[in-house]
């Protein structure tokens, strides 16, 4: 089987280069196709959809993956399901079986809230990182933090002299990445992450049965 993986950035397909292989298993395929932003992936999401409807083979799934940064969550996933039923595809939320084609995915609010909830890879990136930072009021819901995730990973990173110059998402992506387990994280989102990936592939098991 293979999973084709449509994301807002580069940073993201770095990061889920290094993530997926710890989620699939072992005999799937994927491929991420990065965006310049989420405008860009909302605006050619419909002609791309369209494109795949054409000739996807039956052993393809599609992830779509966005930072709800600051909207709507439920708005935001709306626009992504019907693009995505309107188009043809059968998703997790419209399915009436348990078989589906195709899985939206919104990080809240953005996709360093995933690294936030991991307080052991950070520490193992950036070890002058204490891991009781977690404990903080600010970092113990990773999905609720206020004033942007980046800018939260950001500071926490800077106070010990990692990124002076600023955040470099995709070297930050990289790097803590490579540590983090797909439990125990404490953002609530990566969870539904994984679930929904899971669920790509219990759902093939159980059509075949």
């Amino acid at each position: 089987m293979h999973l084709e993986i449509l994301v807002e950035e580069y940073s993201a397909e770095v990061a889920l280069e290094q993530l997926l292989p710890k989620i699939l298993p072992s005999d799937i395929e994927f491929e991420i196709r990065s965006f310049r932003g989420k405008k860009d992936l909302l605006k050619k999401l419909p002609q791309r959809l369209k494109g795949y409807q054409a000739w996807l083979p039956e052993n393809w799934r599609i992830l779509v993956l966005c930072d709800r940064d600051n909207e709507d969550c439920k708005k935001l996933k709306k626009i992504l399901e019907d693009c995505a039923t309107s188009n043809g595809f059968t998703t997790k939320s419209s399915s009436e079986t348990q078989k589906f084609i195709l899985l939206n995915r919104i990080a809240i609010e953005e996709l360093e809230a995933w690294f936030l909830g991991d307080a052991i890879a950070i520490y193992q990136a950036y070890p002058k990182i204490e891991k009781s930072f977690a404990a903080r009021q600010r970092y113990r819901d990773p999905d609720a933090i206020k004033g942007g995730t980046w800018e939260a990973l950001e500071d926490l990173l800077q106070k010990k002299g990692y990124h002076p110059g600023g955040l470099n998402k995709v070297e930050a992506a990289r790097k803590i990445s490579e540590y983090m387990q797909t439990k125990n994280n404490r953002s609530v989102s990566f969870q539904c992450f994984c679930s929904g990936i899971q669920a790509f592939f219990s759902s093939d098991e159980n059509s075949n049965e």
